[in-house]
């Protein structure tokens, strides 16, 4: 499989590992037998649509939805139309209340091509089945992502929601990066910490301190 742009030599490794070759074998055999989302053909959309020399700012998801017309391959975003899943509905609560709106609906595209790497720890889910893909070869992908990211001289925000997010901070080595650490924004845990955490105003203060811009989130 090949991403399209920089990210290919950067994960030239991990694109030509082992775990990753059982990955696709495994994909195989799952889009063949049934529904995986997202398509195939959007799997890399968060990696396509930032491609490292632009990346500003990190969020990290699980894995992709696993509802009909709502996974694109970017962590947490829906498609213009589609209803606003749970989660999402959460983080635009807390965006309202930490910057004053949100935008008008779910596609976090915009977001993408400002810099915002929108990325899932696991890129593939069966359909109805969360966590159907956990172990199958997407972590080790994901920790090279990570990895890379980690150790840029230029500072970076990494916005971790949730235990599987969080795993990843011990990959960013470099101290100059902002690490913002939170529970994650599904309605079973946002009352314990996720309200209230303002990510979004303390990345954009942080990104404007070190030269790389605010990121308009609305």
């Amino acid at each position: 499989m090949s991403i399209g742009n920089a990210w290919d030599a950067v994960l030239a490794d991990a694109l030509g590992a082992p775990s990753f070759q059982t990955l696709q074998g495994f994909l195989d055999t799952r889009y063949a037998q049934g529904t995986v989302y997202p398509p195939r053909d959007r799997v890399f959309t968060a990696l396509q649509l930032t491609p490292p020399e632009t990346v500003r700012a990190v969020i990290v998801g699980q894995d992709p939805y696993i509802r009909p017309n709502q996974a694109q391959g970017l962590a947490f975003s829906v498609p213009p139309g589609e209803p606003l899943p749970p989660s999402l509905q959460n983080i635009y609560r807390e965006l309202r209340d930490d910057l004053g709106s949100a935008p008008a609906n779910g596609c976090l595209f915009p977001w993408a091509l400002q810099g915002v790497l929108l990325l899932n720890a696991v890129l593939t889910v069966d359909a109805g089945q969360s966590n159907s893909h956990q172990n199958q070869g997407w972590e080790a992908f994901t920790d090279s992502v990570f990895r890379y990211l980690g150790a840029q001289t230029r500072p970076l925000a990494f916005i971790l929601w949730g235990a599987p997010a969080q795993r990843k901070a011990a990959l960013v080595t470099n101290p100059a990066h902002l690490v913002l650490k939170a529970p994650h924004p599904s309605p079973l845990s946002a009352h314990r910490g996720f309200f209230g955490s303002r990510p979004f105003s303390q990345a954009n203060r942080f990104l404007v301190e070190n030269g790389q811009g605010a990121v308009a989130w609305v």
